[in-house]
């Protein structure tokens, strides 16, 4: 069963894989965005937990946008999700009733397809995805375990219908003979309505775990994320922007090491229904404010 508490264990366990960052030993609690907006130039929003629980949108989110930019603060959506393109996370946010424009979404996939060399790839995707992006030849993994041992490299994209014999084909294969493996969703779960689901990140690691040295993890708190979204904000110095998200190990943790400062949003994501400073003071990851919702 996937709780928060061993879900955070599992974050510490493979914490030595991310980037380290030193973060403030306190936080301050506020109500709402408003009360730190005029510290800020550009707010940045984690969606799963943040914006929305699975496809609910969280109320009031869209309201705080919109408000957050006639108070001329820049937004952007940060987010680790891979399973869709461009397009597709555009019209998922417009679906759940987001005013967003597409220079506004940063995704993880976005890096990861950056780092696609040529060859051949086995992409592990949700049966949906045309995979239009794929900057490269493909292959669409399934039950064939010959069609592991066949591909230059694995692209990651989503856990959808993703099952634990094809991760033993997949790690067989990688033990045999070792490619690239780009995990283009570094989360380990997701918020769900109903749950937390495991995300590729989880896959990842045990991958890792195996002695597999080829894993490379795209998303927050890895830093190709956070270049994209330096590049879309050139004229804003690092100390005023400021990462919202709901979870440690990803959301602060990488934007500390960015020098960015961070909010925790504590009601609906990874650590709703607990008491956020005891994972704080087991970790030592602190945000610089904490809130209920944004």
């Amino acid at each position: 069963m996937l709780t928060t508490p061993a879900i955070f264990d599992r974050y510490q366990e493979v914490r030595s894989r991310m980037p380290q960052a030193v973060t403030t030993s306190a936080f301050q609690d506020i109500s709402s965005l408003i009360e730190i907006a005029d510290q800020t130039s550009a707010f940045i929003f984690d969606a799963f937990g943040v914006l929305n629980v699975g496809e609910t949108l969280i109320d009031g989110a869209d309201r705080r946008l919109d408000e957050l930019r006639t108070m001329g603060c820049e937004i952007r959506i940060l987010t680790n999700a891979a399973s869709y393109d461009r397009v597709g996370a555009v019209d998922k946010f417009q679906r759940l009733g987001l005013s967003i424009k597409d220079d506004e979404i940063i995704t993880s996939r976005d890096a990861t397809l950056s780092a696609v060399t040529p060859g051949r790839w086995g992409v592990i995707a949700a049966p949906e995805d045309q995979l239009g992006d794929i900057p490269s030849s493909w292959q669409r993994l399934g039950d064939t375990a010959q069609d592991y041992d066949a591909v230059d490299g694995f692209l990651f994209l989503s856990t959808s219908n993703w099952t634990a014999p094809r991760q033993e084909m997949l790690a067989a294969s990688l033990l045999k003979d070792e490619r690239p493996v780009l995990i283009a969703n570094a989360d380990l779960v997701a918020p769900r309505d109903d749950g937390f689901s495991l995300e590729p990140g989880y896959f990842g690691h045990l991958l890792a775990d195996k002695g597999i040295s080829s894993v490379r993890f795209f998303g927050k708190p890895f830093p190709e994320v956070y270049d994209l979204v330096e590049q879309s904000l050139p004229n804003t110095p690092a100390h005023r922007i400021v990462m919202c998200g709901d979870t440690l190990h990803t959301d602060i943790m990488g934007a500390a090491a960015r020098n960015w400062r961070t909010v925790l949003v504590t009601r609906d994501g990874l650590f709703s229904g607990h008491d956020t400073q005891v994972f704080c003071q087991q970790s030592g990851l602190y945000p610089d404010w904490r809130l209920a919702r944004i």
